[in-house]
């Protein structure tokens, strides 16, 4: 299907799709009443004909929205809103506002996420990419200034912004084997997955004990989700189970508080009877009781980097063309380890 030279209308793409026009805009418009095959079958048409969204002309600076768009797998974790936080406050400086929409870490989500930035609801996405596969991203159609963050190998097309997901778990958990720990739970870790955050930071894990030459138990392994509630019951597990341990690995701080909240309902002291450590050094984690020892994932660094990869695009100035920067981490001890 041939791209026009006129200009496209949204009954041009309700008739190659074949949907009425009010399918077009609740698609356009991100509303759910749209079955998910008729979903991306609009988001296709729309990218091969290079249909653009009429915005009104208030809302355009120099042919601009003015707004950078965040697509984040969730809202609810901790982590995602203070990265929404911080580059907020960077991308006003260079006059821009950011806004935050959820993909739910689904392949549909993220797709749907590239096509409205294609049509020109943002000068420019920043994509956390989990669930959509890396071919489909190098086929995508879009010239929209585009930084992909997270753990998935992407193609080289675009800047991609990522964590040390690896090291920053070596560190951790090398610190709880140094301090006399030799059985170590990992909450959330999948030594078996791809490379995603969980597998990554399950391979530092491994790596520590390696460093240390402590055999790793796989019953220490507890794969779960990382809310409040999946941290508390992971411990709760281990203990009927009657496996022992003497430390707790958190694959995020989120799911190290729940675990410390089991353990102090199971009258284990922290860090005395079992030592925990999260990661990702959300605001949260120095005001605990003890302050949780974490993981800082270089929050500032990567908000930095985020941000001048993106108004470099924006800007027309890319540098050297599209990069791939991996952000170090460093480790921060507070009250839930032994010194």
């Amino acid at each position: 299907m041939g791209k026009p030279s006129t200009v496209v209308t949204m009954a041009d793409v309700a008739r190659a799709a074949g949907v009425s026009t009010m399918t077009v805009s609740n698609v356009i418009n991100g509303r759910p009443r749209v079955g998910a095959e008729t979903r991306e079958r609009v988001l296709a048409t729309i990218g091969e004909l290079g249909y653009q969204v009429n915005l009104a002309a208030r809302h355009l600076r120099a042919g601009r929205t003015g707004v950078v768009g965040l697509a984040v797998p969730e809202l609810e974790r901790p982590y995602f809103g203070q990265l929404a936080g911080r580059l907020a406050d960077r991308f006003e400086v260079h006059g821009l506002r950011v806004v935050t929409e959820r993909t739910g870490a689904s392949r549909e989500g993220e797709m749907e996420a590239v096509a409205f930035s294609r049509l020109r609801m943002y000068d420019g996405l920043i994509l956390s990419v989990v669930d959509i596969d890396p071919a489909e991203l190098g086929q995508l159609r879009t010239d929209a200034p585009v930084v992909m963050i997270g753990e998935r190998a992407l193609p080289s097309r675009f800047d991609h912004v990522m964590m040390d997901n690896v090291d920053g778990a070596r560190q951790a958990v090398g610190h709880l084997l140094a301090t006399g720990a030799r059985r170590v739970a990992m909450i959330g870790g999948d030594p078996d997955g791809s490379a995603t955050m969980p597998a990554l930071r399950a391979e530092g894990y491994t790596l520590a004990h390696t460093e240390a030459g402590v055999p790793v138990d796989r019953e220490l392994n507890v794969r779960c989700s990382f809310g409040l509630q999946d941290g508390y019951d992971a411990i709760r597990g281990l203990r009927e189970r009657g496996v022992a341990f003497d430390a707790v690995f958190g694959l995020t701080d989120v799911v190290a508080m729940g675990a410390l909240r089991a353990l102090a309902d199971a009258g284990l002291r922290v860090p005395d009877d079992v030592q925990v450590i999260g990661f990702d050094d959300i605001d949260e984690a120095a005001f605990l009781v003890p302050a949780l020892s974490t993981v800082n994932p270089g929050h500032e660094v990567l908000a930095d980097t985020i941000t001048s990869l993106m108004t470099a695009q924006i800007n027309g100035r890319p540098v050297g063309g599209p990069q791939e920067i991996v952000v170090p981490a460093r480790l921060v001890l507070r009250g839930t380890t032994l010194a």
